[in-house]
């Protein structure tokens, strides 16, 4: 990725269209499991997004492999879509802006304590 990309977040652009892509070939429960995910690990995104990249490629690779064996989502994932992506997104450590924000104030208030 070249400093251009970076800063104008084309390349989080190409993949999000190819992550798109992917997911179009998906069965229609499928389809709208992704939509569910992906809607509700955003918020677990960093400033830039660029921390969920391999979360969704990860996510969406088990999509398909479950899909091509015949699997049914709720085989898959269970019925708590939601408390799945919140378990992913903590074991992947995706901590959001807010999470690092809250990190920091505790920082700094431990050290007007003197702590």
């Amino acid at each position: 990725m070249n400093f251009w990309e970076k800063i104008t977040g084309s390349d989080m652009t190409k993949e999000m269209k190819a992550f798109e892509s992917r997911a179009q070939k998906l069965p229609a429960d499928y389809q709208a499991a992704w939509e569910k995910i992906n809607a509700s690990l955003w918020p677990h995104s960093n400033f830039s997004g660029r921390n969920l990249i391999p979360i969704l490629d990860g996510v969406l690779g088990l999509l398909e492999e479950t899909a091509a064996e015949g699997q049914s989502v709720q085989e898959v994932l269970g019925d708590d879509i939601q408390g799945f992506c919140l378990a992913l997104a903590g074991e992947e450590g995706a901590k959001s802006y807010r999470d690092k924000w809250r990190e920091q104030l505790n920082r700094n208030i431990a050290k007007k304590l003197g702590k």
